[in-house]
């Protein structure tokens, strides 16, 4: 778009990718000269001459300075339109995720060394075929520790996509500190390395679906290729730097085992830390059950709804810290009830497209989604449960609410269905409130992001099986 007429005047100007918008002018010899080149979030700048283009089109720009270097140098691991294409916790989260990823490289390499140490190699007295069963026997209990697991957890993966990222980096430390160890005791050595392949192969799985989930949250413009990618050509490059340091490390401690662990009691330390720092600059912008219950206890508590921000900086990353209800959604009907007296206790009183059961001893809640059920309604019948959880806690509740918990702790309801009745129509006063506050207080905090509670956003393990209630 033309910004003046004269020589002297900007010509006109543009705006690509991570670059800051700019302008060009003529320059004395009728070459474009533009102005400084801008990175946003970078902070570095420069200039280039680019040579006009002549009627074919194919003019060829010459560099003046080392900005056009540079902004090649980032395509090759920053995705198409960064910042703008990618979550605003991008840059953070692959900082950190870089330096964990070379401090586990280095890890790997150590516990790679003891490994093979342990197989004999080096040793004119080891057996090549023992070698060798031995190797098979580990890949072969790895696999079934594969399969087993993504069976297991495979549900639970993406909507606590942080979690077990945490959880998988740990056991990949646990994984390579037992084979450092396997060569200290040599009758053990199989079983110990059977061990350890069968953390790795559950650190592969949790690993890589918790990476699928990461790269859909970062990705902005349908680009979850473009960002996996490029993911990969940055661990690609840190890996390629881990193992240049490692042929430089291996040598100073293949002789001597107390300095080779004491430098793999420092690296995990490092691929820890930054792995929590690493997670702990995510902010998801869905809900799960952990961060559900986050928001809503601050709603009950404060009449206010938490932001993506907030919750995701008190969500609990260790496992154990879960709200103390045990929720299950999209249960089978015939789980919930076993006659008709049962069903007509459970659909007395509310009209919404679910059925809920809760179990006051073992504070546990089933919910049956009918066939209607939208977003919506999966979030409300997780907010019905949370709240049932909450009757069974101490803190500050609407005056509603309050009433109802001190019946239960006093044993007043022993009627489960009871209560269940009468929270329905408590949640027909607080839940539209609930979803009108989230409306106004959680704004998109970046390209393509949306409410956090959002019922299209409510992101947790639901079962596929819908009994009509």
């Amino acid at each position: 778009m033309a910004d003046g007429a004269s020589l002297e005047a900007r010509l006109c100007s543009e705006q690509y990718g991570s670059g800051a918008a700019r302008g060009c002018c003529a320059a004395v010899d009728g070459s474009l000269q533009w102005e400084a080149w801008g990175w946003r979030w970078w902070g570095f700048s420069g200039a280039f001459t680019a040579k006009p283009e002549g009627p074919d089109g194919g003019g060829e720009g010459a560099p003046a300075t080392a900005s056009a270097p540079l902004s090649r140098l980032l395509a090759l691991f920053l995705p198409q339109g960064f910042p703008d294409s990618v979550s605003p916790d991008y840059l953070p989260y692959q900082l950190w995720d870089s330096v964990q990823a070379f401090a586990s490289s280095l890890s790997g390499s150590l516990a790679t060394h003891a490994v093979l140490l342990g197989l004999g190699v080096g040793d004119a007295k080891a057996s090549v075929s023992a070698a060798t069963a031995t190797w098979l026997v580990k890949d072969s209990t790895g696999m079934l520790g594969r399969i087993i697991f993504a069976w297991w957890k495979g549900s639970k993966l993406d909507c606590n996509a942080k979690h077990w990222r945490l959880f998988a980096d740990i056991l990949n430390d646990v994984a390579m500190f037992l084979e450092i160890m396997a060569p200290v005791y040599p009758i053990c050595f199989t079983m110990i390395v059977c061990i350890s392949n069968l953390a790795k192969c559950i650190v592969s799985v949790a690993g890589g679906a918790t990476r699928a989930a990461l790269t859909m949250h970062q990705a902005r413009r349908n680009n979850m290729a473009d960002v996996s990618a490029k993911d990969s050509s940055q661990e690609t490059l840190v890996n390629l730097a881990g193992l240049l340091v490692s042929l430089l490390m291996l040598p100073l401690v293949s002789g001597c085992p107390s300095f080779s662990l004491g430098c793999f009691f420092l690296f995990t330390a490092l691929h820890i830390y930054a792995n929590y720092r690493a997670v702990r600059a995510l902010v998801i912008e869905t809900l799960n059950e952990g961060r559900l219950w986050l928001v809503l206890k601050h709603f009950l508590q404060r009449g206010e709804v938490l932001g993506p921000t907030s919750a995701n900086r008190m969500e609990p990353l260790w496992t154990g810290f879960w709200p103390s209800v045990s929720l299950s959604l999209g249960v089978p009907l015939h789980r919930l009830i076993s006659s008709v007296s049962e069903l007509q206790q459970l659909v007395e009183g509310h009209q919404e497209p679910y059925l809920l059961r809760w179990n006051q001893s073992q504070n546990q809640v089933q919910v049956v989604l009918s066939q209607m059920a939208g977003p919506e309604t999966v979030l409300r019948a997780a907010t019905h449960g949370l709240v049932l959880g909450a009757l069974r806690r101490d803190g500050p509740l609407p005056r509603e609410l309050e009433e109802l918990r001190n019946r239960v702790q006093a044993g007043l309801a022993k009627e489960s269905w009871v209560i269940v009745r009468e929270t329905h129509h408590v949640l027909d006063k607080l839940f539209p409130k609930f979803l009108k506050g989230s409306a106004q207080s959680l704004l998109p905090q970046g390209p393509g992001s949306t409410p956090m509670t959002s019922p299209q956003d409510c992101r947790m393990p639901v079962g596929r099986l819908r009994s009509t209630s």
